[in-house]
């Protein structure tokens, strides 16, 4: 079966990729969650789409990830503010996807989600924490960020 990859998959390939896997993987595993899409010549032209918005969210070299480290780093402190119970304990956690909003709401940088690590996966409490982007295989910047009452 010939597919068209929607998302990263591992040992497989990349998004836009096209590859040629067995029915039963595509069929029953592949394509139910969104994965991939059956390669057709109307699939072609959405690969190139697909290919476009990667290039555009991923970081251009060592340089761009250096900018892009100075830039994190020079943000006083990115603060939060989320729904809390009297102890200060939140009302479910803080996501990898609330935190790139709030950098950039900071006037930070466009950080993707998925280059964001939280302190052991997730944080369900106030206060201030050191939060890694990765940038680049090569480099890493660290931010504190302020989880506060709101």
């Amino acid at each position: 079966m010939k597919l068209i990859l929607t998302a990263a998959v591992e040992n497989l390939g990349e998004a836009g990729d096209s590859v040629e896997v067995k029915d039963g993987y595509g069929r029953n595993y592949l394509l139910p969650r969104g994965l991939a899409i059956k390669a057709t010549r109307g699939a072609e032209k959405q690969v190139e789409t697909i290919r476009r918005a990667q290039a555009a969210r991923e970081v251009r070299g060592l340089e761009h990830a250096n900018e892009l480290k100075q830039a994190l780093e020079n943000l006083s402190e990115v603060s939060l503010s989320v729904k809390t119970h009297d102890s200060g304990k939140l009302f479910g956690s803080v996501t990898a996807a609330d935190v790139a909003g709030a950098i950039r709401s900071a006037g930070g940088p466009v950080v993707d989600k998925r280059s964001v690590e939280l302190p052991k996966g997730h944080i369900k409490a106030t206060g201030s924490f050191p939060v890694v982007v990765n940038l680049h295989p090569d480099v890493a910047a660290t931010v504190s960020l302020a989880v506060v009452a709101g």
